[in-house]
């Protein structure tokens, strides 16, 4: 029989996996709504047309991620939520206006449509923000200080701009010509901004994290973490010279600098659960301490057996069906 400490770390892996996919998946289309240019409708419908059959989807694992949060760690969720209130509701009103407007600039097919267009800029920059902000608090424990707020609102504009770079590279993949082009010139300077945050925050993360410095400075843990930050910079490089040249001859490789944007995304999470673990909320709350009882664990555990393998199967499959170039957008 699984123990119960089994149990609570296979679901804190499985929250950790259904906050990763969000991340990359919903990433990009939070991204190409922040890059969504107001010069020109041409440019704006392509975009949309390339995020049209996945970007509701997307957001299932942001819900499935809470849900486990909720029902599998309820100690770990009601911290969270009294410390991060206000920008989880101001999160919210980010992702209904997008919802909103993506739905309404499909009827507004006269005047009202470039509202709608920067309702949904606006609508994905406040989500995007919001976001980095409450990782940036979360992963602090939610100290309050003056410092702790200043990172956290480094932590915002670093997610933003890393899911700009990921949208970016998204259109990369899912363009052609002038804006693919655009694209690429975006994904660039997002980049360079993504890359800089990430090297500012894993500096300034073991200054403030006691913790964090003893786990990523001492031994042997020290020699298993080298790879990843000259990985990371490996892959910034390659992306960034892919991009400096696209578009390439048969659009070749065109998947490139959305594999490696995603593969920076894993590596930067699995340096935030190296640094955490077995927390649920660092400093704070161990998942052991946060979770519910094991009766509840073991009958919840059948219901995401049963859900996950059908998520995931049915974002597969979308994703082939809808595989290969955006076709033009039209609504009917």
């Amino acid at each position: 029989m699984m123990t119960t400490s089994w149990i609570v770390e296979v679901f804190l892996f499985l929250m950790g996996l259904a906050v990763l996919i969000y991340a990359v998946l919903d990433g990009y289309d939070l991204g190409i709504g922040v890059l969504l240019p107001m010069d020109e409708v041409e440019h704006r419908d392509q975009m949309i047309a390339s995020i049209g059959p996945f970007w509701d989807a997307n957001e299932t694992w942001l819900v499935l991620a809470i849900g486990i949060l909720l029902i599998a760690f309820p100690h770990a969720y009601s911290l969270v939520l009294h410390e991060l209130y206000l920008p989880t509701t101001i999160l919210m009103m980010g992702l209904i206006v997008r919802g909103v407007s993506f739905d309404f600039r499909a009827k507004a097919v006269t005047g009202h449509r470039t509202l709608w267009d920067r309702a949904f800029k606006a609508g994905s920059l406040i989500a995007s923000l919001t976001q980095g902000y409450m990782i940036g608090r979360y992963v602090l424990g939610f100290e309050n200080s003056l410092a702790a707020e200043a990172f956290a609102a480094l932590s915002a504009v670093c997610v933003t701009a890393a899911y700009a770079y990921i949208g970016g590279a998204w259109l990369v993949m899912k363009t052609e010509g002038e804006l693919q082009r655009r694209a690429a010139h975006w994904a660039r300077w997002s980049g360079r901004l993504a890359a800089v945050g990430i090297a500012a925050i894993s500096i300034v993360n073991p200054l403030v994290s006691s913790t964090v410095a003893e786990r990523w400075f001492s031994f042997p843990g020290a020699i298993l973490l080298v790879p990843i930050p000259l990985i990371c910079i490996a892959l910034v490089v390659a992306v960034d010279q892919y991009l400096k040249h696209v578009p390439l001859k048969n659009d070749m490789g065109c998947w490139f600098p959305f594999v490696g944007v995603a593969a920076l995304f894993l590596l930067s999470f699995f340096g935030l659960a190296y640094s955490f673990y077995p927390d649920v909320v660092p400093g704070r709350m161990s998942a052991a301490e946060a979770a519910s009882a094991e009766a509840s664990l073991r009958f919840i555990g059948v219901g995401v057996a049963i859900v996950l393998p059908l998520i995931l199967a049915y974002t597969a499959y979308s994703y082939r069906v809808f595989w290969g170039k955006s076709t033009k957008l039209k609504y009917y």
